[in-house]
């Protein structure tokens, strides 16, 4: 039997192989020790400084702090709007929150409802992550202190103090100044898309936006800029102490300066009442407006927190509509406030203002009689008679005789069908008739009818104008040549805005300004005029002019009644009433509506309005020093014992009698 050969070619070649192997394995170890030694060296010499920074990143965290919203004044400096301090309870949404078992714990230190709990939780599930939601606002200090000393045991739950809106005057200023209220699913719907929108910010449980008036429209300048606290945070995130050396401080929103005045805005909302209206004053020399209230108003401190679906319902239902701006957003028909500017139209179209037109108390054209509302009639009138007596058979004729493009011509240049730069939104136009407008609105009767102009003459008909557009009105008669705009915002952040008399002149004679000017003071000065009783202010030789208005709603019966005995509120007359003071030199410029006051312009407007003037005349320094004044003594004679030739103590004193 052979023994086995050996061959020494095999052992080489497996010998030969293996080495290979190895030395390729000890290549890519090799290689792999260099690149870990290398990037060990990278990490800690030369990006040592990068991870450090990253380090104090995950030990440090910078959270959102809203900055203050911009105060908003009156003319004065009076706060309109401001901020006050807010005691917040917010839960810190987490992808390991349990809910249920966070508002359980809440619920045995401060008290929550059911419906509290069911909103917390909705808006809990809505909310993006990190995103902290707010169970409660307005804590007391205990119950701040309270969940403070518990903090440590409640997971993702904050206590913190920020500030909430604060409206001084409650429902005074609540339709032109507006309300903030949290962004809706709607306002962060609409900024997305906005590059310029703070996402974070608009998710912070403090921060609010404008929602109506001067809020809305300047939000972006009363917004600020946002800041952030710096606070040391454990792994879980959870703040362990804050580091206030290196917070980052907000910027306040701007300072907005209204040219309204508070005391004046009070006075009007104390003289409504519980009526439904408005009154607007302008500055005849400005166009500043000084006053733009409007009842019944809503508490807008109560939006900023948010109603209920019941609060609100109460309100948006209510017949008298306290959420409508009736200074600028209702519109009516001016009755015989219009009269002014029918009777300038008049001496536009070459009407003669001394002819006379008899007034026996209605007038047949038609094939029906249109009423004056003096019974059994005025008799003779002028122009000044029937604007100072408010003679519908006079205007009915006049309208009438010009037709209705005089007049729109007139009313256009005096302010009515049109919107006024406030800077806030809300304005309607009204509607200002005319041939050019009938065409367009009544495709199957486009023809401008006499009918149609008869009741137009008075205010009634193809007519309806807002209180705003009553004052400027007002307020361009009384100042005579400037074509006067209402100024709202008199300064943003310091910077002056535009002034409303930085405008044209009106394009009428002076003289026939004057002869309607003449009539409105008739109106409250001559004792046979309609609004006389109610007219006197009781400021020494500082009167005031004005003119009446009611306007109906409803048809009257053929009798010629206009009473409102039984009417329902929504159909009964609504009573106005303009006027500006002083007559001789004027300041001030207004217009009060009542709406469905059920009564005449001189019994339910003018009174409010005699009110709402005397403060703005007492508040003003110079009309002030012209009604303290004091009056002269009498010359005493030769026959009283002195000298004639004597001089009286008070000699060179202006009588003001």
């Amino acid at each position: 039997m052979s023994e086995p050969s050996i061959f020494f070619s095999e052992v080489n070649e497996r010998q030969g192989a293996f080495h290979r192997r190895a030395f390729l394995l000890g290549g890519f170890t090799g290689l792999g020790l260099l690149a870990l030694g290398g990037r060990l060296a990278q990490l800690q010499l030369v990006e040592a400084r990068r991870y450090q920074t990253l380090s104090a990143g995950n030990q440090f965290n910078y959270r959102l702090a809203p900055p203050p919203r911009g105060l908003i004044l009156d003319r004065n400096g009076v706060s309109l709007a401001s901020n006050r301090p807010n005691f917040r309870l917010m839960i810190n949404k987490d992808k390991d929150l349990d809910a249920e078992a966070v508002m359980d714990d809440l619920a045995k230190l401060v008290p929550i409802d059911g419906t509290r709990r069911a909103r917390v939780l909705k808006d809990l599930a809505r909310a993006p992550r990190k995103a902290p939601v707010v169970v409660m606002e307005d804590l007391s200090w205990e119950e701040f202190s309270r969940i403070n000393i518990r903090e440590p045991e409640l997971p993702n739950v904050t206590a913190d103090m920020g500030e909430v809106r604060v409206y001084p005057f409650g429902g005074a200023f609540a339709h032109v100044i507006g309300y903030v209220a949290k962004a809706s699913d709607r306002d962060l719907e609409a900024a997305r898309d906005d590059a310029t929108q703070d996402q974070a910010l608009l998710h912070n449980p403090g921060f609010r936006i404008g929602k109506q008036g001067v809020e809305k429209a300047f939000d972006r300048d009363l917004r600020g800029q946002a800041g952030a606290t710096k606070a040391e945070v454990d792994a879980q995130g959870r703040v362990v102490r804050l580091d206030p050396a290196g917070d980052i401080a907000a910027t306040a929103g701007k300072e907005i300066r209204l040219t309204l005045d508070a005391d004046i805005q009070n006075r009007a909302l104390e003289v409504m009442g519980e009526e439904s209206g408005a009154i607007v004053m302008v500055d005849c020399r400005t166009g500043d407006l000084l006053c733009m209230a409007s009842t019944p108003s809503f508490d807008a401190n109560r939006l900023v927190k948010g109603l209920s679906g019941a609060e609100y319902r109460a309100l948006a239902q209510y017949e008298r509509k306290p959420l409508l701006d009736k200074t600028m957003t209702g519109v009516y028909p001016p009755g015989s406030t219009f009269k002014p500017t029918v009777a300038l139209a008049a001496l536009s179209a070459g009407i003669d203002p001394t002819e006379r037109v008899v007034c026996t108390g209605g007038w047949y054209f038609g094939g029906r009689t249109w009423h004056c509302h003096k019974k059994g009639g005025h008799g003779v009138q002028s122009m000044h008679d029937a604007i100072k007596n408010s003679c519908d058979v006079y205007f009915y004729q006049m309208a009438l005789r010009i037709g209705p493009d005089p007049i729109h011509a007139t009313a256009t240049a005096l302010g009515f069908g049109q919107t006024f730069d406030l800077g806030i939104p809300g304005q309607r136009k009204g509607l200002v008739g005319s041939r050019e407008w009938k065409k367009k609105a009544f495709k199957r009767d486009p023809v401008w009818h006499p009918g149609d102009s008869v009741p137009y003459g008075i205010g009634q008909g193809y007519i309806n104008v807002n209180a705003l557009q009553l004052a400027v009105m007002c307020a361009r008669l009384a100042n005579g040549k400037r074509a006067l705009n209402p100024r709202l915002v008199q300064s943003i952040g310091g910077v002056d805005q535009p002034h409303g008399d930085a405008v044209g002149d009106l394009p009428f004679p002076q003289e026939h300004v004057e002869i309607v000017r003449a009539g409105m003071a008739a109106v409250a000065n001559d004792p046979t005029g309609g609004a006389y009783k109610q007219s006197q202010l009781g400021l020494g030789d500082v009167l005031m002019a004005g003119k009446t208005g009611t306007a109906q709603v409803r048809q009257y019966s053929q009798t010629g009644s206009r009473s409102n005995q039984g009417v329902p509120w929504r159909l009964k007359d609504h009573n106005l009433f303009i006027a500006f003071a002083p007559y001789d030199q004027p300041r001030y410029a207004m217009s009060v509506l009542v709406e469905h006051g059920g009564m005449f312009g001189s019994s339910a407007a003018a009174p409010r309005a005699r009110e709402v003037m005397r403060v703005a005349l007492l508040k003003d320094p110079e009309i002030r020093a012209r009604i303290e004044r004091p009056m002269p003594l009498p010359t005493l004679g030769p026959e009283e014992g002195e000298p004639s030739e004597a001089p009286t103590p008070t000699e060179g004193v202006q009588s003001t009698g």
